[in-house]
């Protein structure tokens, strides 16, 4: 039997039997609701998001088209569940600022510790380089020791914080940028 490389819960690849279905793909506008079930409990019970209010099934799924038009929006799918989902989209709209991007990866609450945002980020990048992409950016609110440390995992270095940026649940929230050049990226 053949197998192929997967990333095991220490982000060690691991051979796994070929027969068993790639649990990453693209995400299509009939994920919405599984993603905003992902997404609303970090806007409604964290400060990980700082938008403030649920979204909807229909701007999901509006946000997934937007984001596919130029990058990818992947999701992690298990059994026919959706574990978690990563996406890319634009750093700035600015001409100068193409090559670069803004990454998001979010997890169902059981579903860290894994390696479900590792294989994600992987699979991102993979097909973030033959776009053209230089820098992969990560905003990441302070303190989130999870987060912070998946995106050093990857390769990810901290080049910035911003204090007080924004205000969530009647406190001032900080976010730290880390950076990634794809061409030091993991494989």
């Amino acid at each position: 039997m053949r197998a192929r490389p997967l990333l095991d819960k220490l982000g060690a690849f691991a051979a796994v039997p070929t027969d068993m279905p790639d649990p990453i793909r693209h995400a299509v506008a009939s994920d919405a609701a599984a993603i905003c079930g992902i997404y609303n409990h970090y806007v409604e019970h964290t400060a990980v998001s700082f938008e403030t209010e649920a979204v909807g099934v229909d701007a999901m799924a509006a946000r997934i088209a937007e984001v596919q038009a130029q990058f990818s929006w992947l999701v992690y799918e298990e059994q026919g569940e959706l574990l978690g989902y990563a996406y890319a989209s634009k750093w700035k709209p600015r001409a100068a600022y193409g090559h670069s991007v803004e990454s998001s990866v979010y997890l169902r609450r059981d579903a860290g510790g894994r390696g479900i945002g590792r294989q994600l980020y992987t699979r991102l990048f993979a097909e973030l380089k033959p776009l053209g992409v230089h820098l992969v950016i990560g905003g990441i609110v302070q303190p989130n020791p999870a987060s912070v440390a998946l995106h050093e995992r990857m390769g990810f270095v901290k080049c910035g914080q911003f204090s007080e940026v924004g205000r969530k649940f009647g406190r001032w929230m900080d976010v730290g940028y880390w950076q990634l050049k794809l061409e030091e990226a993991p494989q």
